[in-house]
């Protein structure tokens, strides 16, 4: 996630984070350069050329004109990064940012990534432990690197210390860390999840085969490679609306079900 050619890393020092008691008034924690380098996995140096070139929206500004940043600079990094990793250039993502609202919050910006990474297949990196540290913001213990492992944002390898990941899901994967929810309950919701989008996908698949492809199609497509083609080409195109358009779905079914919770206040 580095335009300018240098290593990841950044200064941050691990767990040292703002609280909302450090800044009354806020919900959430603020972090310094230093500490937002550190949990996106980024240098100070990137984090400022990102902000001279309108990437990331201005700090808040606190005593000795300090700037202090919030999660919605954090998630606009990661979606940087993921725009970035489908070979989007500066330019180009600048574009991308500009067409978004300015007040977008946190989980916006989630939802924006995750659009984003359905455009390509899994990639599957490599981290150690010390970098994971840092992304979190402070020193993970096992039983955070079992609740990583229990979402699919990472894997263990022979070696205790690297990490097989999931960048589409890790980001996620650490915000979560800090929700109080038992591991047995994240592995049910986990499970629920997986079952439900497999059998979305499973029908969809057999909707865009059967009834938007189809026989007339095949036979215009003409046969073999040029075939194969031309349905890898529809499907591309087709995949980010159909996620955007479950993501939508979802948003509305998850609204519905918290009205009959908490009732009309849950907006």
């Amino acid at each position: 996630m580095n335009p300018i050619g240098q290593q990841s890393g950044g200064a941050g020092r691990r767990g040292e984070r703002g609280t909302a008691d450090d800044h009354p008034g806020t919900e959430e924690p603020t972090l310094t350069v230093d500490e937002l380098a550190a949990r996106a996995g980024v240098t100070v140096r990137t984090v400022r050329f990102y902000s001279t070139r309108g990437l990331l929206p201005p700090p808040a500004i606190g005593p000795r004109r300090v700037g202090h940043y919030g999660p919605e600079h954090l998630s606009r990094l990661a979606l940087i990064e993921q725009l970035q990793r489908h070979g989007m250039t500066l330019s180009a993502i600048e574009r991308y940012l500009s067409q978004l609202p300015p007040d977008l919050s946190e989980d916006d910006l989630a939802l924006h990534r995750a659009l984003v990474a359905s455009w390509g297949p899994d990639a599957p990196e490599e981290t150690t432990r010390e970098q994971l540290d840092r992304r979190a913001g402070r020193e993970l213990t096992e039983e955070d690197i079992d609740r990583l492992a229990a979402l699919d944002a990472l894997e263990r390898t022979d070696d205790p210390d690297r990490f097989r990941i999931d960048p589409k899901v890790l980001h996620l994967g650490l915000r979560l860390l800090d929700v109080p929810i038992e591991m047995e309950t994240i592995r049910t919701a986990h499970a629920v999840v997986l079952e439900h989008t497999r059998s979305a996908a499973r029908e969809l698949s057999r909707l865009f085969r059967d009834e938007v492809w189809g026989p007339e199609r095949d036979h215009e497509s003409g046969s073999g490679p040029e075939r194969m083609q031309a349905k890898k080409s529809l499907s591309a195109h087709m995949q980010p609306l159909v996620v955007e358009a479950l993501v939508i779905a979802f948003q509305r079914s998850m609204k519905h079900e918290l009205r009959a919770w908490y009732g009309q206040d849950a907006d």
